[in-house]
């Protein structure tokens, strides 16, 4: 989820489409939250681990 938000913010950049900027922001910031509840031991939709 990181790398598609990362892969969105850099097309939105280059292109100028704002949503697409927008989206990659939001996928970056949750897959970094889930990221971080999963690698202190929290259960992240079922799971102990979020890859």
């Amino acid at each position: 989820m990181i790398a598609v938000g990362i892969i969105l913010l850099v097309v939105g950049f280059v292109t100028g489409i704002s949503i697409l900027w927008t989206l990659g922001l939001i996928l970056a910031v949750v897959g970094a939250a889930f990221w971080i509840l999963g690698s202190t031991g929290h259960a992240v939709a079922g799971r102990r681990h979020y890859w």
